[in-house]
């Protein structure tokens, strides 16, 4: 039997798991002295029996205006790290106080490569500075950004920050922010007696799936280095979810991965059903399960054409298109919208389903099958497709983990790691379906592991289709918001609830809690606190796009100009995704 990380840390430490009501997880958390932050971290990753080899998230929380907080915490900020053991099958939180005049951590960049890119984040979200880190500098706002959005004193509406404006001064200076001077990096302009050429890729190329940038420093063709530059699509979608309440927040989470539609909400709404300890009852998750594999594979039905048309082959986008024609025309006759369907709902889904979603499901699952055998033959056995593909933009299994890869791309390496197995919601545990993986972990075999997933959400939906139960669509906790309107008009007092109900929301109980899924791209996660109100104190969105995105470098080093298309197709990525 594994010790647990609570016996291992009490022998080595003398710390102790962190004894607050507030935890609705149950997640293990500690509360770590600055000064033994990285030796901690250090012993979760390397030291520990099967240890915690992936930074999960790190993120931040501004503690300043809350109420209802854990006894172990007094202090103005916290650092949260999330970390996942692949082998025990858990998360363990770590989290450190820190004093407003003393806003420095150690960097864990020298254990995780991931941590690059969250350490940054927190620099530019708080002001909290992480000692050691190589280039710490904003990553989501602009250069030249005055204060650190996420802290609580910042203005949450453009209305409450002044008339916006642009003169030519600062216009010039905001463009000359933005030159990129490879010294800054570490990058040398010359190699081996030759000049070094970089290039921009973006922000506007049509070669990418939205608005990034990357620059790259060539030798000829080939790419020494590559900086990616995010945050164009950066919208402010955390503040967002601490300003709306629990339940107008549920439109905003479809634009996160804004191809994957109600799979973003799932991930929300498994964050916030535990913190009130709503259960969905069976209709209801299965209705669930069924659109979100169906999004799923609208979701990589983009992808494929796309993918293939950035390697050059034009036909396959239109077919694929067609085909999620098709699929959004179910969403639409159940949801009302196609895109951004905003459907599920706090204990359920807002609606049952319509007479004669059956048959429409049962046609679609008759359709697809024929149609992605003929996509093998057009784009998976086309050799140009095999050229382009295979060895290109390998990664090891121990490489993702260290990087922070979930979902396809994780198991292209040959890990068959998947959220709705290894750690069910929604009453995933009652589907038969196989976890689909590659050997090389190359762009090939993450394109091979997408196309057989759909396969297996196929699988998933037909035993929706013939198993679907009967019953209620929808908890009928008070908390589910809007509430099921049965009783609404017997008296005034119903009435009166019903309208507080929808006009403000729930007042959820105080507490935090970690959701995490497998969404279209990889793991989805939010980190919710709540401070017993109407909104959220704290929304952390942890998506997968943004730990792949800063793979990219990595995986273009030694490759020529192309093949940077083909790791980024290959990639999966959707910017607002990485951005939010």
């Amino acid at each position: 039997m594994i010790e647990s990380a609570t016996t291992s840390l009490e022998s080595q430490f003398d710390i102790r798991p962190a004894v607050s009501d507030l935890n609705r997880d149950g997640v293990a958390t500690f509360w770590v002295d600055r000064e033994k932050l990285h030796l901690i971290l250090s012993f979760l990753k390397e030291k520990i029996t099967s240890p915690y080899r992936m930074l999960y998230d790190l993120t931040a929380v501004d503690e300043r205006t809350r109420v209802h907080r854990p006894v172990e915490e007094t202090s103005a900020f916290t650092v949260v790290y999330h970390l996942l053991s692949f082998e025990r099958n858990e998360f363990i939180r770590i989290k450190t106080a820190l004093e407003e005049s003393a806003l420095s951590l150690d960097t864990v960049t020298d254990l995780w490569p991931a941590a690059n890119w969250y350490e940054r984040e927190v620099w530019d979200m708080f002001g909290i500075r992480f000692t050691g880190h190589p280039y710490l500098r904003r990553i989501l706002m602009p250069p030249t950004w005055e204060g650190h959005p996420l802290r609580k004193d910042h203005p949450a509406r453009a209305t409450e920050m002044g008339q916006f404006r642009l003169p030519q001064a600062k216009q010039e200076a905001e463009q000359e922010a933005l030159r990129f001077r490879p010294e800054e990096w570490g990058m040398q302009r010359t190699r081996a007696g030759s000049e070094i050429l970089f290039l921009n890729v973006g922000p506007q190329h049509p070669g990418t799936h939205g608005v990034l940038r990357v620059v790259l420093q060539l030798d000829g063709e080939e790419i020494v280095d590559a900086v990616p530059e995010i945050g164009f699509h950066h919208r402010g979608a955390e503040k967002m979810g601490e300003r709306q309440t629990w339940h107008t927040f549920i439109p905003y989470t479809d634009r996160i991965d804004y191809l994957a539609g109600v799979i973003n909400n799932l991930a929300y709404l498994v964050a916030v059903e535990k913190l009130t300890g709503i259960t969905v009852p069976p209709r209801g998750q299965v209705i669930r399960v069924m659109l979100s594999e169906l999004f799923r594979i609208i979701s990589h039905l983009v992808w494929y054409g796309t993918f293939a048309q950035d390697l050059g082959q034009l036909s396959p986008v239109f077919y694929t298109f067609n085909d999620r024609e098709r699929a959004l025309s179910i969403i639409e006759a159940i949801c009302g919208a196609r895109m951004h369907p905003n459907w599920f709902r706090i204990g359920g889904v807002a609606q049952d389903l319509p007479h004669g979603w059956d048959a429409m499901f049962r046609d679609f699952l008759a359709y697809l099958p024929p149609r992605l055998a003929e996509y093998d033959r057009e784009v998976m056995r086309n050799r140009i497709f095999q050229g382009r593909t295979k060895g290109v933009g390998s990664m090891t299994t121990g490489e993702a983990i260290e990087w922070g890869v979930t979902g396809p791309a994780l198991r292209a390496c040959g890990l068959d790691w998947d959220f709705r197995k290894k750690q069910p919601y929604s009453g995933y545990e009652q589907f038969e379906f196989d976890i689909p993986t590659g050997k090389h972990g190359d762009c090939f075999d993450r394109a091979a592991v997408r196309v057989e997933e759909m396969r297996q959400s196929l699988r998933i939906i037909e035993q929706c289709v013939n198993h679907m139960p009967e019953g209620p669509y929808k908890s009928d906790n008070p908390l589910a918001t809007p509430p099921i309107k049965d009783r609404t008009m017997h008296d005034i007092e119903t009435l009166i609830t019903h309208f507080l109900s929808v006009t403000w929301g729930p007042v959820i109980p105080p507490g935090e809690a970690l959701g995490t899924i497998e969404a279209a791209k990889g793991n989805n996660g939010y980190y919710l606190i709540s401070d017993g109100g109407t909104n959220s104190y704290r929304t952390r969105i942890r998506t997968p796009s943004f730990a792949h995105m800063q793979m990219l470098p990595l995986l273009c080093r030694g490759r020529m100009i192309p093949d940077l298309f083909a790791v980024l197709g290959a990639m999966d990525y959707v910017l607002a995704d990485v951005d939010r």
